[in-house]
């Protein structure tokens, strides 16, 4: 009887028990989420700030996966870019950056967020010799920033970097020019060396595209426009150092020398024209 008796209080008491439990670990359970989340970011931080990237990647991945909606979400983005961008990892700094901008526009940090952007796709692999796509990546990446930010303190710095993507630019073409001169087809050089020469009228290579396309008009026997571009380039770098007067003179004599050897040909082959044209006369 007293077995019995028993039961019903035992009873109760493991039923009573379960419910606080099951309370108690409803009530922990999304106190516990939010902990789980913040010690997750805690971590995450305290290794980014002592320069262990990559390992930080991983904790902050782990958040953007695991924390949805918990209010950590905007500054695992951003730390997870600035990883990628401090490891010099550009095309993945670029894109996590790419993705902050989209998910958080209002955030403090988006104005860093599209210049570092745009730092990493300047920073992103570039051959003069192959596409020129980075390049034009990163001059619309400049663009953009300068457009919504047109009175940022990083303005100067925006533009050093977009004249040296111009410079890019400007240096695929002339490298084209020049092959084709290699190739000795001076007609096609010219046409690269003068659209180079509008196009980019400050570029480094403007003194030796003068000096290129005088030659490449010295092969297609237009010696007097060859002599214009001569006298441009005299004009513009003579007085710069001894070796670009040397230039300039050693330039005028092939010019000279093409010149005599042009006009000796014709009279040759005049000579050779009369000839024939006599002994046809003979044999009528």
């Amino acid at each position: 009887m007293k077995i019995f008796a028993k039961t019903p209080i035992l009873l109760n008491l493991f039923v009573s028990a379960a419910f606080l439990m099951g309370c108690s670990s409803s009530h922990t359970g999304k106190v516990s989420h939010a902990d789980f989340c913040r010690a997750k970011y805690e971590k995450a931080e305290s290794i980014f700030k002592a320069g262990k990237y990559g390992r930080a990647q991983e904790k902050l991945e782990d958040i953007l996966s695991l924390c949805a909606g918990s209010g950590y979400m905007e500054q695992s983005q951003f730390l997870l870019a600035e990883s990628y961008f401090n490891l010099e990892e550009w095309i993945e700094a670029r894109g996590e950056y790419g993705s902050f901008i989209i998910n958080f526009p209002g955030s403090p940090f988006v104005e860093t967020a599209e210049f570092r952007k745009a730092i990493s796709s300047f920073n992103m692999e570039y051959n003069s010799n192959r596409d020129e796509s980075n390049t034009t990546i990163a001059m619309k990446d400049f663009e953009r920033y300068l457009s919504n930010y047109p009175a940022s303190p990083l303005r100067d710095s925006v533009n050093y970097y977009y004249n040296l993507l111009v410079e890019r630019r400007a240096e695929k073409d002339f490298q084209t020019g020049r092959l084709y001169l290699r190739m000795e087809k001076p007609q096609a050089a010219v046409i690269y060396f003068k659209e180079f020469l509008d196009t980019y009228p400050k570029s480094k290579r403007v003194q030796e595209t003068l000096f290129l396309i005088a030659q490449a008009y010295t092969d297609l026997d237009q010696f007097e426009t060859a002599r214009e571009y001569l006298n441009r380039a005299k004009f513009e770098f003579a007085e710069e150092n001894k070796d670009v007067q040397k230039l300039l003179d050693k330039t005028e004599k092939k010019i000279a020398k093409a010149e005599a050897k042009y006009e000796k040909r014709l009279k040759k082959e005049s000579e050779q024209m009369r000839q024939q044209k006599e002994e046809k006369q003979m044999l009528d």
